[in-house]
């Protein structure tokens, strides 16, 4: 029997296409994965910015979650904004009833805009249910210092650590204006290995975390080891940046390019 690399993501949806469930969708196929999604808000925005937010009921989240695991076992699943108590502890509740392997949680709390896409009761939710059922968190740097009160990465990594992460991506740990660098953790290991790639001068930065998260979920589906995944990840996000950095849509902060070289749908036999 053949199948294709089924990949879910679990987040909110953007009507302007440039980041959440719309670039996941775009980025998991780009690598020729096959995307599947659980939609846990839905959001009023476009490149300059986010007017409204309504959350979906956590039993419709439920629903979706249970539809697809019983049918198509994802191979990785990623989550971004997950909005509130109620639809994390739904999520939650899901990846452990049907123990969901390779998870990405990017820990989506403001866009890139500035505005704020979680409630306030969530974060404690995330890193006492979520973060222990993670492979990987990626938090950018305000992220990090939001889910753990600590400003620089190797107390960051520690507080992290406590709360059960394995792997981490600190996102932005150390940029400069010539490079953008993360800093990543493998599981089991308190070493930060800094991972550097040229800096693109663009605007055009929409769903950049999004995106991220979903290809380094790709590339874990596909049976890349975990840092292998990432620096796939983070060479794709690069790229992508890249080729649409001349490119103008909208009036604000565009999304990059996530089909800058897509690949055929991968099939395994089973």
């Amino acid at each position: 029997m053949l199948q294709y690399y089924p990949v879910l993501t679990v987040a909110g949806s953007d009507c302007s296409g440039g980041a959440g469930i719309q670039a996941d969708i775009k980025t998991i196929s780009s690598t020729g994965c096959y995307a599947m999604a659980a939609i846990t808000a839905v959001t009023v925005q476009n490149t300059t910015g986010v007017s409204d937010v309504q959350g979906i009921d956590p039993s419709i989240v439920a629903g979706q979650l249970r539809m697809v695991f019983e049918d198509i076992p994802p191979l990785a699943v990623k989550t971004g904004m997950l909005y509130d108590k109620a639809v994390i502890d739904a999520v939650a509740d899901a990846f452990e009833h049907y123990g969901a392997v390779n998870v990405v949680v990017d820990p989506v709390m403001v866009s890139t805009s500035g505005a704020r896409l979680i409630a306030d009761d969530a974060v404690e939710a995330m890193c006492r249910r979520l973060l222990p059922l993670s492979s990987i968190v990626t938090p950018n740097r305000a992220e990090a210092e939001a889910l753990t009160g600590e400003k620089f990465p190797v107390s960051q990594l520690a507080a992290l650590r406590k709360m059960g992460c394995h792997a981490v991506l600190l996102k932005g740990g150390d940029d400069s204006d010539n490079f953008s660098v993360d800093l990543l953790a493998l599981d089991g290991s308190d070493e930060l290995i800094e991972l550097r790639a040229d800096r693109v001068n663009t605007v055009n930065t929409h769903g950049t975390g999004c995106t991220l998260s979903s290809a380094i979920a790709s590339f874990l589906a596909l049976g890349f080891p975990m840092i292998d995944a990432v620096k796939a990840a983070k060479s794709y996000i690069t790229r992508a940046l890249i080729a649409g950095s001349g490119v103008t849509v909208g009036h604000g902060h565009g999304p990059v390019n996530h089909l800058f070289a897509p690949r055929k749908a991968k099939i395994v036999k089973v």
